[in-house]
C-alpha cells in the first residue's frame, strides 16, 4: 500500500531564509501523526507544499500515490487541509461556502454530508447565518467543514483549535477521532502539546526547515523525559538526598526512572527525620521532550 503522505528531499528557500532543508518523511494510511516546531520552524511552508500552494525548490511530494506536481489534480482531491489563517468569504452563508466547495472538486449532489457536517462541528443553527456574521471559534469550524466536504482520505488540520473555546476543542476532536477510527489519516500541528500527546500515535519535530525527532509518541516520552517526585517539607532536606532535583515554591522535584526507586528514596527522607507536606508523582510529558529536543538541536548549533 503506497504512503498516505510520502515526502522526498524537499527544501524550500524564501530569498536567503531556508524554510525546508531536506525533508524526508512518510505518513502511513489510517496513522494520526503530529508535526511539532516553534514558530518559524517550515510547518506551515510544509503544508502549503503538501497542497501544491508552494512549489518545493528540489525533492517530491505525493498524496495517497499521486506526485502534487505532476498529478496535482488527483493529490489535491484526495487531501483536505484545515488552514492556520480565517480565510473566509464574507458574501455566502455557512451552506453556500460548503455547497461551492463541493463544487471545486465536482461534487454536485452533497447536501447530506454537508448535514452531517454541520451536526458534528455544532455548526447546524448558524447554517444560513452569513459568513462575515460568525464568531473567529465559529468560522473556524467552517473552514475545518471546507476541508471535509469531498471527503478527503488525508486530513491535514494545521493550528486547528487556536484561539477557540474547550467546547469547539471537545466537539472537534470527538469528530476527528471517528473519522480516524474510519480510516482517514489525520495531520496535525498544534502548540497545544497535550493534544497532540493524547491524539497521536507518531511524532515529527521540525526546527529551522529539518526534522530534529520522529518516533512514536510512547517512545518519545520514553527517550527524553521522565517521572518527577515531587514533595514539599519544611525541613531542610540532607544535600545528599536532594542531589540532582530542582526547587522551586517549597516543592523539591526529583527524577526517577522506575517506580520502585521511589519508596527507597522515601525511606531515605525518613531516616533524615523530614517530615513530607506533600507528595505527588508527575508523568512525563510530551512539553518536557519538545523543550530537551529544541535546546539540545540549539546546542548542537552553536557548539
Amino acid at each position: 500500500m503506497s504512503a498516505a503522505i510520502r515526502i522526498q528531499q524537499v527544501s524550500k528557500c524564501f530569498g536567503s531564509t531556508k524554510a525546508l532543508d531536506k525533508v524526508d518523511l512518510e505518513v502511513e494510511p489510517g496513522e494520526f501523526f503530529g508535526l511539532l516546531g516553534p514558530n518559524g520552524a517550515g510547518k506551515t511552508t510544509l503544508i502549503s507544499a503538501l497542497a501544491g500552494l508552494v512549489r518545493a525548490d528540489s525533492g517530491s511530494l505525493s498524496v495517497m500515490g499521486h506526485d502534487v506536481q505532476s498529478d496535482y489534480r488527483a493529490a489535491r482531491r484526495h487531501l483536505g487541509v484545515v488552514p492556520q489563517e480565517l480565510v473566509f468569504d464574507p458574501f455566502f452563508t455557512v451552506r453556500e461556502s460548503l455547497k461551492i466547495q463541493s463544487g471545486y472538486f465536482g461534487i454536485g449532489d452533497n447536501d447530506r454530508w454537508i448535514d452531517e457536517i454541520l451536526e458534528n462541528l455544532g455548526l447546524t443553527s448558524k447554517a444560513n447565518a452569513n459568513m462575515r456574521m460568525l464568531s473567529g471559534g465559529m468560522k473556524r469550524r467552517v473552514l475545518v467543514a471546507q476541508a471535509l466536504v469531498h471527503r478527503p482520505p488525508v486530513i491535514v488540520l494545521d493550528e486547528p483549535t487556536a484561539g477557540v473555546d474547550v467546547e469547539l476543542r471537545q466537539t472537534l476532536w470527538a469528530f476527528i477521532r471517528r473519522l480516524n477510527e474510519a480510516g482517514h489519516t489525520i495531520v496535525l500541528t498544534t502548540h497545544y502539546l497535550e493534544e497532540a500527546e493524547s491524539l497521536c500515535g507518531r511524532i515529527a519535530m521540525l526546527q529551522s526547515g529539518r526534522i530534529v525527532a520522529l518516533d512514536t509518541t510512547a517512545r518519545l516520552l520514553r527517550r527524553f523525559s521522565t517521572h518527577t517526585l515531587r514533595l514539599r517539607s519544611r525541613d531542610e532536606m540532607p544535600a545528599d538526598l536532594v542531589r540532582g532535583a530542582a526547587q522551586s515554591g517549597g516543592w523539591w522535584s526529583m527524577p526517577f526512572d522506575a517506580f520502585d526507586e521511589v519508596e527507597p528514596l522515601l525511606a531515605r527522607i525518613r531516616a533524615a527525620g523530614c517530615r513530607i507536606d506533600d507528595l505527588e508523582i508527575g508523568k512525563p510529558d510530551l512539553e518536557e521532550v519538545f523543550i530537551r529536543v529544541m535546546q539540545g538541536q540549539a546546542e548542537a548549533s552553536v557548539n
